[in-house]
């Protein structure tokens, strides 16, 4: 999800509910403690110059109850910090600890941002000698076609 598509989407709510991919909540007091831009310059694996770019948002919740972050002033940070730091409209990644902490991705559908879960990856695995994933199909989709199917004592097979 992008940032624009979270602008687009705070006007329309009265509160905010962040979900956990375990589907639990996240507590209804948290803030949002940082908006910024993450700029990651790396090399991979297979010696490629890679930069990559995301709008983070950071999670935090304790015990302060009585201050509660809404969709307006969620919607002010953000366009306060595009006009400070230039931000980008790029994916957001989000922050929020759990055992240690977590990087997700966002997404939203019935009025709850969800933040969903991010993995690992390979970028060159042409130079890593990994070999591509065949396509798993199931045979029950797979239908024999009149001309290329085998009748018994035809002597196809």
């Amino acid at each position: 999800m992008t940032l624009s598509e979270i602008k687009s989407k705070l006007p329309e709510l009265s509160q905010l509910t962040f979900r956990l991919p375990d589907g639990a909540s996240v507590p209804a007091h948290f803030h949002i403690t940082e908006v910024g831009q993450i700029n990651k310059r790396f090399i991979d694996c297979g010696g490629i110059l890679r930069d990559e770019k995301a709008v983070n948002f950071q999670l935090w919740e304790d015990g302060d109850y009585d201050h509660r972050l809404g969709a307006k002033k969620l919607l002010d940070i953000i366009q306060l910090s595009e006009r400070v730091l230039g931000l980008e409209d790029l994916d957001v990644e989000v922050e929020y600890q759990g055992d240690t902490i977590g990087k997700y991705g966002l997404d939203f559908s019935e009025g709850e941002f969800h933040l969903t879960p991010k993995t690992t990856d390979c970028l060159a695995k042409d130079k890593c000698g990994i070999p591509a994933q065949k396509p798993k199909i199931r045979i029950s989709t797979l239908t024999a076609s009149a001309s290329g199917s085998c009748a018994p004592g035809s002597g196809c097979c």
